[in-house]
């Protein structure tokens, strides 16, 4: 996915979208953030044992679906790197 026209997010931003701290419920993956609020599978920040504001590009590996799942979202930044 090209990261022109999104902003870059620093992790310490991306947590505070963790359904907890801000109404925003974000994910990251392959540093793309995604915008998963609406998705009934995410509410309270939570997705099975996945918690939101957190790039999840690691933990997908274990997911019973692929990455496809993100076309789904809408890209809304990229993840500035650590």
């Amino acid at each position: 996915m090209d990261k022109e026209g999104l902003t870059e997010y620093s992790p310490a931003q991306l947590a505070l979208r963790n359904g907890q701290d801000r109404p925003e419920i974000w994910v990251a993956y392959r540093g793309i953030i995604y915008d998963v609020s609406m998705s009934r599978l995410w509410r309270k920040g939570m997705h099975y044992e996945h918690w939101a504001g957190q790039d999840l590009t690691d933990e997908l590996k274990q997911a019973p679906h692929s990455e496809g799942v993100f076309e789904r979202f809408q890209a809304v930044g990229f993840l500035k790197p650590s």
